[in-house]
């Protein structure tokens, strides 16, 4: 694996060398069997109707359970055919563009039923098709406004922006009215992409949920195409907040402070919309965790999803809509995302940055932030990224024996 963004500003310099896995790819084998540790590899599970693709695993979660991306997006291995997007079109403005309550269909009684979920929010939810040179894979997204922008996982559609021209990509709505449609931007930081479909059909946007609202054990459903199987609802509840997740693929990782569901979750379900019981949306599905054996068996849900939350899917859409890309926080350090425990350790503090400037140092463990203990690597990176440019932070962190405590402007990169 070639060197990784740590998320804070500096590239983190790769653990090593890892023997191919039984197909010969790098990324998309079965773990090394016994697995190395502290954090079990990624893997591509066994083909069903559609290929899967990896994902980078969820921080701390004991070995054999490994993260997968939870869409329909490559062929097992990572064969891609030939794809591509058009351009889009300048955005809108926008006010004219963000997901707001005022644009989306009124929210249900609270303490409504699944079924009343799922009649309100299916007509919202769309199925996303990539296709090109005979190949073909599947994800989820919902209509984000009336200007024709429908939102996604960048995972659904990353390869189809890097490929050749003879691909394109199909948003397939509740009637089955396909139109095409291109990319407008994309956040591998943050996994989301916005698309621009060729011709607005008048489909009704989602509703977004005030997350200060959601409370562990509360009833959620979601919603998507879960194996290309259109218009699929499943319900569990909310399992936890504030969860530390990385999700991504060849070269991109994505941070997720994510809510964690027991609704079932598939590969196609990336993109779709996670909503509670007044219809409205408190995150969007990205990714799974799964029992992987050593061939990487045991590749469908077992009840442990997570969604990225509302409030940072419309920062960045937004973000996206106004000026075609999306920026992120960052303090200017690498850090180590494979230690767990007593903290996240500072790798390289690059010089000039607002944490060199604010006194920290190479080896420097980072304990909390804001009050918040930090674990590892990942939970530091994953409250990093829960903040703008421009936040003022206060982290406390350990140099040798001493402990202090000082405060960081964040700066700020675009991806």
């Amino acid at each position: 694996m070639s060197e990784q963004s740590g998320g804070l500003g500096a590239p983190t310099p790769d653990p090593g060398p890892r023997p191919p896995g039984p197909n010969g790819h790098w990324w998309a084998d079965a773990p090394v069997w016994p697995p190395p540790p502290p954090v079990a590899r990624a893997f591509v599970p066994p083909p069903t109707r559609r290929p899967h693709r990896a994902a980078a695993p969820v921080a701390r979660l004991p070995w054999p359970v490994v993260l997968l991306v939870a869409a329909v997006t490559g062929l097992v291995g990572g064969v891609v055919g030939a794809l591509s997007v058009g351009q889009s079109q300048p955005p809108v403005p926008a006010a004219e563009s963000s997901l707001s309550l005022d644009a989306a269909p009124a929210p249900l009684p609270r303490g409504g039923s699944v079924a009343g979920v799922a009649s309100a929010t299916l007509p919202s939810v769309v199925q996303i098709t990539v296709d090109g040179g005979g190949l073909e894979a599947t994800g989820s997204g919902f209509v984000l406004d009336r200007a024709g922008h429908v939102l996604t996982n960048n995972h659904v559609i990353a390869e189809a922006i890097e490929a050749s021209e003879d691909g394109r990509i199909i948003v397939v709505f509740d009637d089955e009215t396909r139109v095409s449609a291109s990319v407008v931007g994309r956040s591998p930081a943050y996994d989301i992409a916005v698309l621009e479909v060729q011709r607005p059909t008048g489909h009704r946007p989602a509703a977004p949920a005030d997350l200060d609202q959601v409370r562990v054990g509360d009833t959620v459903v979601a919603i998507g195409a879960p194996l290309g199987l259109s218009r699929t609802v499943t319900s569990g509840i909310v399992s936890a907040v504030d969860r530390p997740v990385t999700v991504g693929g060849q070269g991109e990782v994505s941070y997720i402070n994510a809510i964690q569901t027991d609704a079932a979750i598939n590969p196609g379900n990336s993109g779709g919309p996670l909503v509670n019981l007044r219809g409205e949306v408190v995150g969007v599905n990205s990714a799974i965790a799964t029992l992987g054996g050593p061939f990487g068996t045991g590749t469908g849900s077992i009840g442990v999803g997570f969604a990225i939350p509302i409030d940072q899917v419309l920062r960045t859409a937004e973000q996206i809509l106004r000026s075609g890309e999306a920026s992120y926080p960052v303090m200017g350090a690498s850090v180590d995302v494979n230690s767990e425990g007593n903290g996240g350790r500072l790798m390289t503090v690059t010089e000039d940055s607002p944490a060199a400037d604010a006194g920290l140092r190479d080896g420097d463990v980072v304990t909390r932030i804001d009050g918040d203990v930090i674990e590892d690597g990942i939970e530091l990176i994953v409250a990093i990224r829960s903040h703008l440019p421009g936040d003022v932070v206060t982290l406390v962190y350990r140099r040798g024996g001493d402990v202090d405590t000082v405060r960081v402007r964040l700066g700020e990169e675009v991806g």
